[in-house]
């Protein structure tokens, strides 16, 4: 019976899932604020839901669910709901929740089709305090940087907006073109340190537990230079070396650097076995 609800209630997450997100695009689409408050409150459920799941599952193994990809996945798409409830509330942003969970729904598709435990080398093996909080330390920081993206691309929509002088509903519910900028670089701070920290921790762990270890394997050079990405565009806001709708773009092409290291870099490495 525990089995079977651990199978089906990720199905009705999806399914809930899903229904929110049409809604808050039937809400894009007209402003409808029923459609905005229905959507939100389902998108509540899902949390409450995906919640109550990583509890069951970390009963049922024994541990905390981020060691292979399909809980990896899972974790990231509860991280992406979590931050976009907790911004909407402080940035009041009415598409922020919509496009992050656009992500979120992609990467939560993603798990639900994927065979489950996919990693050629069993969670046991990988278990250490020191690797779980490499892990969700680095699925954090991509959460942060994921919906820092989509501030920055609401900055770009709302910037081409203006430009064109459109004026209309949605520019209104956007927000200013400097509180979108400001709500991009806060969580950029956010997710740099904890990067940095995720890396600290991870080299820590590689160099205790693997006999054979390669400063140059293609993950770790991969995650240097996003930190590296990352901490120039801090710098770049911080002394106003690049600012609006250039730092935008450019905080964009740095979220497609954090899709190629999260899937294509990972498969390359020779000891990241939880993307093997």
């Amino acid at each position: 019976m525990f089995d079977l609800v651990l199978a089906r209630l990720p199905e009705l997450v999806i399914v809930i899932y899903a229904l929110s997100i049409l809604l808050y695009f039937i809400d894009f689409v007209d402003h409808n604020r029923k459609a905005n408050t229905l959507a939100f409150r389902l998108l509540l459920i899902v949390w409450t839901l995906q919640t109550i799941f990583l509890f069951m599952y970390m009963t049922s193994t024994g541990r905390f669910p981020v060691l292979t990809i399909f809980e990896g996945l899972y974790f990231y798409t509860w991280v992406l709901i979590t931050i976009s409830l907790v911004l909407h509330h402080i940035f009041k942003v009415d598409f922020t929740v919509f496009f992050t969970n656009l992500i979120g729904f992609s990467f939560m598709a993603i798990h639900a089709f994927a065979p489950i435990q996919r990693s050629s080398v069993s969670a046991e093996q990988l278990m250490s305090e020191l690797l779980l909080i490499h892990i969700t330390m680095a699925i954090l920081s991509y959460g942060a940087f994921s919906v820092s993206f989509v501030f920055s691309g609401l900055y770009l929509l709302q910037f081409k907006l203006l430009k064109e002088k459109r004026w209309k509903k949605k520019l209104w519910r956007l927000a200013d073109l400097a509180k979108l900028e400001k709500a991009s670089f806060i969580l950029n701070t956010v997710g740099v340190p904890m990067l940095l920290l995720s890396l600290i921790l991870g080299l820590r762990w590689a160099l205790i537990k693997l006999p054979h270890f390669h400063w140059y394997d293609p993950k770790i050079i991969g995650s240097f230079f996003l930190l590296i990405v990352y901490g120039f565009l801090l710098y770049a806001y911080a002394k106003r070396v690049m600012f609006g709708r250039k730092l935008a773009l450019w905080n964009a092409v740095a979220f497609l650097c954090v899709l190629i290291n999260f899937f294509l870099i990972s498969g390359l490495s020779k000891f990241h076995f939880w993307f093997s």
